[in-house]
């Protein structure tokens, strides 16, 4: 459902541009990494996965789960609360290797939380939590790195302005880039593997900056 609500509602937020580095979306059972710099980055991410014919598992917030609609949606669809800074963080880890044994797709972010502050520029990936590499060394599933830029542009800032992003999202028509690279697998060493990971992450966010850039006719980062 949140997928198919991500790809009704996107498109009517701004201008969706998905490519890729490989044929077709993500195989299944993969470890889908994203970048997080806006509230409204999740849906660009399931609505460029769901163009690719992918629906993956989330691994989200788990405040989200306290909202009590949304937490039925979320149980319901399989989808994984992540508890941050709290001894039940391990379970989040425990459930996706779960989803993967069944044959989803998982999507999560490995930079946590939103960048701090507002900056007039999106910022390339920050250093990741080491839950990616206890995942994917479990599991041996590939790592498809996936960039987008753009979605400040919709929603950012403090909530007034967020809400003022939103409803005139649809007047605006912002340009919404989304790139996917080649998957990879993750090495022995946790952090020449993270390293690895954000390198990859960084290249692709790097392709859906420069083609925001390319088609509002701004310098690329």
């Amino acid at each position: 459902m949140l997928s198919r609500v991500a790809g009704l509602v996107v498109p009517l937020l701004g201008r969706l541009d998905v490519t890729t580095d490989a044929a077709g979306g993500p195989a299944t059972g993969s470890i889908v990494i994203a970048n997080h710099t806006s509230l409204s980055d999740p849906a660009i991410v399931l609505a460029a996965l769901r163009r690719l014919g992918t629906e993956p598992v989330v691994l989200a917030a788990a405040g989200l789960w306290r909202i009590p609609v949304l937490r039925r949606v979320l149980t319901r669809e399989g989808h994984i609360p992540v508890h941050r800074h709290d001894p039940r963080a391990a379970q989040a880890v425990r459930d996706a290797r779960a989803a993967l044994a069944a044959g989803r797709t998982v999507l999560l972010t490995p930079l946590g939380g939103l960048p701090p502050g507002s900056p007039p520029r999106e910022p390339p990936p920050r250093r990741f939590h080491p839950g990616l590499y206890h995942l994917a060394r479990s599991t041996g599933a590939p790592v498809v790195p996936l960039g987008q830029a753009g979605a400040p542009a919709v929603v950012s800032g403090p909530p007034v302005r967020q809400v003022a992003g939103l409803l005139t999202a649809p007047l605006r028509r912002p340009r919404l880039c989304v790139h996917v690279g080649e998957p990879l697998y993750l090495g022995r060493g946790r952090d020449e593997a993270l390293d690895a990971a954000r390198t990859a992450l960084t290249r692709a966010w790097c392709v859906a900056a420069r083609r925001l850039d390319a088609r509002s006719h701004r310098p690329a980062p």
